[in-house]
């Protein structure tokens, strides 16, 4: 929609405020916010009108952590950049970061050159690109400079997958230290892979191949001891850090100890580990590989940790690690071998739903949900406040959302290209209702109107909570 568009009398929600506005919209922009009803907003002489009487306007979600299209032990997430993003705005997301990777032996520009050439065209929302480090050398460390520079400035290393993706931890300390340099921020998944692979070969020894196992080898100590060591090497560089999928009590802790320190470490954590557990990982008949991902899904009492984490701020952001994978096909590849099951499962539909829950639950608040979903991720990844809020001069990212209208989460329902949900049969309470990427419908009314190509890659500053 071209023009000038006009949202009235929603209560608006923002990580700092909740007022009731009428929200202008101009040219892809939020161009002011008016009390409901005043001659500010009938003056406007907007072309659209929306009605959100009854419901919230909040910022479009920033989900900062997605894997469309990546390869994954001789097979690819199943949800390409077109099917991804159309389903991230049917659950209110509007701007992805998903991650360009690089492989052993190539440049870090031929990956992300790769991934642009997956996404260009394809996207129905904005987004934007982290890159995966995998070999870490004197010219891999040159071009991170160059990423920065041009608004790649985020670098995820992995302490697990030897062999793929594992960096050891002098390769670590060399990113860090360019880092330090050179702005740019280490995601690191923290598991201690080495060890881990150790307890995997042991275990199909034993014959213990089923789902469940593979929770059980991934043990939380080797995430807490992996956590530990990510901050300290950090911490010798000088750099900051952002924990990628935190899942276990005792990592929680490694995060808090470091950030009383005063240290520049950050946390995420995923609606998987919040909501599921180990109990799904040992569901019979294999089904238990639908919930195979990495860090695993931990014992219940852990979720404790987690929404205290997320309430203390030693946990900042929520993003979903999307990476799916059909049951049928690929998750069975690890039939009889649970090492051969495609790591990861799908989310970026319904993490916005799932944490308007956890507000209805009581375990945050309205404004918490909004900072740990939309605007934390915006600002960690210097995408604020272009993203992330609702405020004069911001992309007009917008979604009028029902927080009264029940659903069920379900396969047969959800946009995602998976042939299973990770919350199938689960009840929430709260539905989008509408979505506005710079200003266009993308979903009126619950009905899709957007199109693959309208989301554009978005350059990035770096990270905003830096001292």
């Amino acid at each position: 929609m071209t023009g000038r568009t006009l949202i009235r009398g929603g209560l608006v929600i923002t990580a700092s405020d909740e007022i009731h506005a009428d929200v202008l919209i101009e040219d892809g922009r939020i161009a002011a916010l008016a009390a409901s009803g005043t001659p500010a907003a009938e003056a406007f002489g907007a072309e659209h009108v929306i009605d959100a009487t009854g419901k919230y306007v909040i910022p479009g979600g920033v989900d900062a952590h997605t894997h469309m299209e990546l390869p994954f032990g001789g097979t690819f997430a199943s949800d390409t950049f077109e099917t991804g993003t159309r389903a991230a705005a049917w659950g209110g997301t509007t701007t992805i970061v998903d991650f360009a990777v690089q492989s052993v032996g190539h440049t870090l520009r031929e990956g992300l050159d790769a991934w642009h050439a997956k996404a260009e065209g394809n996207c129905a929302i904005d987004y934007g690109f982290h890159m995966i480090v995998s070999d870490v050398n004197q010219e891999t460390l040159k071009e991170m400079d160059l990423l920065v520079e041009e608004g790649v400035t985020s670098f995820k290393q992995f302490m697990a997958y030897p062999g793929v993706f594992y960096s050891d931890d002098g390769q670590i300390l060399r990113a860090m230290q360019r880092a330090a340099g050179n702005g740019g921020l280490i995601m690191m998944h923290a598991e201690n892979g080495i060890a881990i692979d150790v307890l995997v070969e042991q275990a199909l020894a034993r014959g213990e191949t089923d789902p469940r196992h593979h929770g059980e080898v991934r043990k939380a100590l080797l995430e807490a001891e992996a956590t530990h060591r990510a901050i300290r090497l950090a911490q010798v560089a000088g750099a900051p850090l952002y924990v990628v999928h935190v899942s276990a009590t005792e990592a929680v802790a490694e995060l808090a100890r470091a950030r009383d320190e005063g240290l520049n470490v950050f946390g995420e954590t995923c609606p998987q580990y919040l909501f599921l557990s180990t109990d799904n990982l040992a569901e019979p008949d294999f089904q238990g590989a639908k919930y195979v991902c990495s860090t695993p899904l931990r014992p219940k009492e852990h979720q404790a940790a987690l929404w205290r984490g997320l309430r203390t701020n030693d946990l900042q952001v929520v993003s979903t690690d999307h990476c799916p994978f059909c049951f049928v096909g690929q998750k069975e590849l690890g039939r009889g071998d649970f090492s051969k099951i495609p790591n990861g499962l799908p989310g970026v539909e319904n993490r916005m739903d799932l944490l308007h829950q956890a507000v209805v639950d009581g375990r945050i608040s309205r404004r918490r949900w909004i900072e740990i979903a939309c605007a934390t991720p915006a600002r960690m990844f210097g995408l604020y406040p272009k993203k992330g809020t609702i405020a004069p001069g911001a992309d007009a990212d917008v979604v009028i959302y029902d927080p009264h209208a029940e659903q069920v989460m379900s396969a047969e329902t959800h946009h995602m290209n998976v042939d299973y949900s990770a919350y199938e049969g689960k009840r929430v309470t709260g539905c989008v209702e509408t979505v506005l990427s710079r200003g266009e419908l993308v979903i009126d009314q619950r009905e899709y109107t957007g199109h693959a190509g309208h989301g554009v890659y978005t350059p990035r500053s770096t990270c905003q909570y830096l001292n």
